[in-house]
């Protein structure tokens, strides 16, 4: 005989405790834990199913969906697989669903696109910024239910949701954009991407330290997790992969935010550059790796006398504590005393640096605005070490490619484990800081 026992549920997160509490402890919402019987019994086995060889699959017949975009369509693989569940997600006003818009008109017949926070005139007000084309099926819908019943219905190759936290179901408990909702919305979603071979693109909101909001099983329950970056107020977007079952984390794509939307940005090396034509003290050009892909940055620096006992360092786009160690081995493995200045880093659109590759750049831009020495078509590149060695950097060769496409006749890089041979540009490496100094 079944044996029935008390536990107490949380209606916002489903938490189960065995007494009643005024605070649940994993939500942390008041007055949530409400009285239920949990009944245990034996389990008889489901029905038996012939299992599916492998070889008998013909994928042939279900290619990869192409959305035009080639930067997206990259970062995804070369497409995007039928019946695929890929989330996006981003800080505010990053450009998620401007994004997701170009993507569902560049596939008009295609394409569904479900809004939970605009209405259709709106959309269609920012349709029409976008481009003059608004052939495209909208709903404006946050009753899950509705949406999924008219997915169905359709049967468009692509559905994209903006986004999973509008959505609410009254089979789950909690308030809309809860952890209860948003996982209960995600498991229909994906049972009805795997059954019908739908595509679901879900726009999901960020938390302020810039992570996914609700639960981590939300990223393991999704087949490719994509991440929009970029300062707000900058005009680049960086569309990187973190998570990807039908492909590589590798790729990253480059967007730039014009009025019509996103952009394509097919050499981004070129616009990272700044303006040529200036030529000043305290500008160093590096090489980094987004992904698979080098880009060209520029670095600049500026130094001043400090009015204070203790000097400032600031840096945009750059890590603080990696600008106070750098300047800790400037001055004592190269002799340059930095006690009484002032330090400015600054990375040129907007872009953050977190590779240790730009070590060597930055502490010769600092050395250039400190010395007045004017760095002119070099490209520097390596790791500083504490004992002021430059160390090796992964992908140098695709680096030097890069700055010999763009015209740059020298670079500056530790030595390798063999050498890089180019042409057209004149290579230089270098152990030590003071021999990259002297070679500026």
């Amino acid at each position: 005989m079944p044996k029935s026992q008390l536990v107490f549920v949380c209606n916002n997160c489903q938490y189960q405790s065995p007494r009643w509490q005024g605070k649940c402890p994993s939500c942390g919402q008041w007055n949530t834990l409400e009285e239920h019987k949990s009944v245990s019994s034996k389990q008889s086995l489901g029905k038996l199913t012939a299992p599916t060889n492998l070889s008998s699959v013909d994928v042939s017949k279900s290619p990869r969906i192409i959305s035009g975009i080639g930067e997206f369509d990259e970062v995804v693989g070369g497409g995007m697989v039928p019946g695929s569940l890929i989330l996006l997600g981003g800080d505010p006003g990053i450009g998620k669903s401007t994004l997701a818009l170009q993507l569902s008109m560049n596939l008009p017949e295609d394409v569904l696109y479900v809004s939970g926070e605009e209405s259709v005139q709106q959309i269609k007000l920012r349709a029409g910024r976008i481009s003059k084309s608004h052939e495209i099926n909208v709903l404006a819908e946050t009753d899950l239910e509705t949406v999924l019943a008219t997915v169905e219905a359709q049967h468009p190759k692509l559905a994209i949701i903006d986004s999973i936290q509008t959505m609410y179901s009254e089979s789950a408990s909690g308030v809309a954009g809860g952890v209860a909702q948003v996982t209960n919305a995600v498991q229909k979603i994906m049972r009805l991407a795997k059954q019908n071979h739908i595509s679901f693109i879900i726009v999901g909101h960020v938390t302020k330290e810039g992570y996914l909001a609700g639960p981590k099983t939300l990223e393991h329950m999704v087949d490719t997790v994509l991440y929009l970056e970029g300062e707000k107020f900058a005009t680049f977007r960086i569309l990187r992969c973190v998570k990807n079952r039908f492909g590589t984390t590798n790729e990253v794509g480059v967007f730039e935010m014009v009025h019509q939307g996103l952009v394509e940005v097919k050499n981004p090396s070129q616009l990272f550059l700044g303006e040529e034509s200036i030529k000043a003290s305290g500008n160093a050009i590096t090489s980094v790796m987004e992904g698979s892909r080098a880009l060209l940055l520029e670095i600049q620096a500026l130094t001043s006398i400090t009015n204070f006992g203790y000097p400032k360092r600031t840096t945009a786009g750059f890590d603080n504590n990696r600008l106070q160690l750098l300047a800790a081995i400037l001055a004592k493995r190269a002799g340059i005393n930095l006690n009484n200045q002032d330090i400015y880093v600054n990375v040129v659109g907007g872009i953050k640096i977190d590779e240790p590759a730009a070590d060597l750049a930055v502490a010769a831009a600092i050395v250039s605005s400190l010395k007045e020495i004017v760095i002119v078509d070099t490209v520097i590149i390596g790791e500083l070490g504490l004992s002021g060695e430059v160390r090796y950097v992964p992908n140098l060769e695709k680096r030097i490619k890069e700055a010999s496409k763009l015209g740059f006749k020298k670079i500056i890089c530790p030595k390798g484990r063999a050498d890089v041979k180019d042409t057209k540009i004149k290579i230089v490496q270098v152990r030590t800081l003071q021999e990259a100094i002297q070679n500026l």
